[in-house]
């Protein structure tokens, strides 16, 4: 296993060798990405988003870095994305501003979420519709595409045959046996690859931690139907906008019960009227209703199907937590948060259920009922996996560092020796050369911030001086000296904002700075003001961890008469 230690840069690749390059999805949960290089031409394999967290303030989303390939965009012969989750689709906007002909390819689901995206960025794609058990080659690559199960419909994992060796890449996948649409995980393709000989075998690692295997969905439904047949008022479900298979299963229980259905948040109503426009989900006959006209139907007439269930600030669940949504819950309404918690996100998601109880509505969440299962396979599965494919070199990807160890360990079980379990992180970099596969080294591989239009350029220096705005407040301070003479001509004037304490107490360090200030001008003429600006926020900033055990952001401004 190779993991947490700096690699040096990796030597260039020979004619041969396959290169693969993780630019995302390690050690996280979201950014899925990773670059296949051959003879000169390059494949991608899902290019997705990170939601950020609570210490990334006024960020939207998070990119894997593309710098690696940035200069070689020309080389890259297709974008092969396994299936229609935000982690694996909502970065090709960003990747195709570089190059907008790059083929995208994908199931019909898949590719029918990412033109919907692309179109508001207003980017026509090159496309190509693919579906299980096809082959299709693009440049040296040969790609066998194998149907899996997860919590979204149409999703595939990819055999990459090349000269190298073959890659057999699962995607997000799970073994649900008895799946809502009838589409299991191919196990067949699976054994006849493992077979004919898988050198590398990168595996989904979301819930390489869970022991067993993961629930079926079948059996939400029943749990979704008692609570539907016992709620007197309004009930609300949450999930993520792509989940076609939890929405299929509410529609089914509302039909059931005599409830409307109202579809709230702008990407559930568009991923859903695309899923019921290609067949995906089923839509009993009049059974949607805008959710603007909610309020004309009784409270136990309704159901309001909506985005929100991570916590995120501006969707659907959390407005109607804060009481400054269009529907307003009441005492009795029954919300139903059908999804797991995405790490990092549990603050924001116990900030909306408090506020939801706080309205009187009643809380049902996974944690309490069986309302959600995982779309990723456990502990089980991936023994039967490795058991099936028996690989000879092993990945784990999909997961943070403890899903990906917990991972490497069930391959070790099956027999995969320890040193061909490679525990990577975002930026290393593997060659596999006649089936051998290695760590050769390492490219800069960071976090690339969208901050409205702004992508790239909010850096981690930019981020802490958010948070130290946000949490400890800010100090101006505005002086003018005469050079000449040393003396204070105006100010000190001091100024806070986010500083609990009354302006007043600066009184006391105003002298303060002023004597450090003439000094500074009196000990050399040659001070610049940036150096006389550094004299101030050194003192200003002593004085205020000292007296007030606050850690401001000081703007000193230093001017001369």
């Amino acid at each position: 296993m190779t993991a947490g230690t700096r690699l040096s840069t990796p030597p260039k690749l020979k004619k041969g060798t396959c290169r693969i390059v993780q630019l995302g999805g390690l050690e996280e949960v979201g950014r899925n990405m990773v670059t296949f290089e051959i003879d000169g031409k390059i494949l991608i394999v899902d290019c997705g988003v990170l939601f950020p967290e609570e210490h990334q303030p006024g960020v939207d989303l998070i990119l894997p870095d593309f710098d690696y390939i940035r200069d070689r965009m020309d080389d890259v012969v297709g974008i092969v994305l396994t299936h229609g989750h935000e982690d694996h689709i909502g970065a090709v906007p960003y990747l195709l501003r570089l190059r907008d002909d790059i083929p995208v390819i994908g199931s019909k689901l898949t590719l029918a979420l990412i033109e919907a995206k692309l179109e508001e960025h207003r980017i026509k794609p090159r496309t190509r519709v693919v579906k299980e058990d096809e082959i299709v080659e693009f440049g040296p690559f040969e790609c066998e595409f194998v149907a899996v199960n997860h919590s979204i419909p149409d999703a595939l994992a990819v055999a990459i045959h090349t000269d190298a060796g073959t890659i057999l890449h699962t995607g997000d996948f799970k073994m649900d046996q008895l799946p809502l649409d009838g589409r299991i995980t191919d196990l067949r393709a699976f054994a006849r690859l493992g077979e004919e000989g898988v050198d590398l075998f990168m595996t989904d690692s979301t819930n390489a931690e869970v022991p067993g295997f993961t629930t079926t969905e079948a059996e939400i439904g029943p749990t979704l139907e008692r609570y539907f047949a016992t709620a007197k008022r309004r009930i609300v479900v949450a999930s993520f906008s792509s989940h076609v298979h939890r929405v299929q299963q509410v529609l089914d229980a509302a039909h059931k019960h005599g409830r409307k259905v109202a579809f709230g948040g702008r990407s559930m109503i568009r991923n859903m009227t695309i899923a019921a426009k290609l067949g995906y989900l089923n839509v009993p006959n009049g059974i949607l209703v805008d959710i603007r006209k909610v309020d004309k139907y009784k409270d136990d007439e309704v159901v309001l199907m909506v985005t929100g269930s991570q916590g995120e600030p501006m969707a659907a669940l959390s407005r109607m937590a804060n009481g400054d949504h269009q529907v307003q819950l009441e005492e009795g309404d029954l919300v139903v948060l059908a999804s797991s918690l995405i790490p990092g996100n549990e603050n924001s998601v116990f900030r909306v259920i408090n506020g939801l109880m706080k309205l009187g509505a009643n809380v049902v969440h996974k944690g309490m009922a069986k309302v959600h299962v995982s779309g990723h396979a456990s502990e089980g599965e991936l023994l039967y996996c490795y058991n099936i494919v028996e690989p000879e070199f092993v990945m784990p990807v999909h997961g943070e560092t403890r899903h990906l160890i917990a991972n490497g360990r069930i391959a070790e079980k099956t027999g995969v020796p320890a040193e061909n379990v490679i525990l990577a992180g975002n930026g290393t970099v593997v060659d596999m050369t006649d089936g051998f596969v290695k760590v050769v080294g390492e490219v800069d591989c960071g976090y690339v911030y969208v901050d409205g239009s702004s992508v790239g350029e909010i850096s981690d220096s930019d981020l802490k001086d958010r948070r130290v705005l946000g949490e400890e407040g800010f100090i101006s301070i505005i002086t003018v000296v005469n050079r000449q003479t040393g003396s204070i001509v105006s100010g000190p004037d001091i100024h806070a904002r986010g500083v609990a304490e009354d302006e007043k107490v600066f009184e006391d360090i105003k002298p303060k700075i002023a004597r450090a200030l003439e000094e500074a001008v009196q000990s050399s003429k040659d001070h610049t003001a940036h150096q006389l600006q550094q004299v101030v926020r050194r003192t200003v900033g002593t004085w205020v961890n000292r007296k007030l055990r606050r850690r401001p952001m000081i703007i000193p401004v230093v001017l001369e008469a």
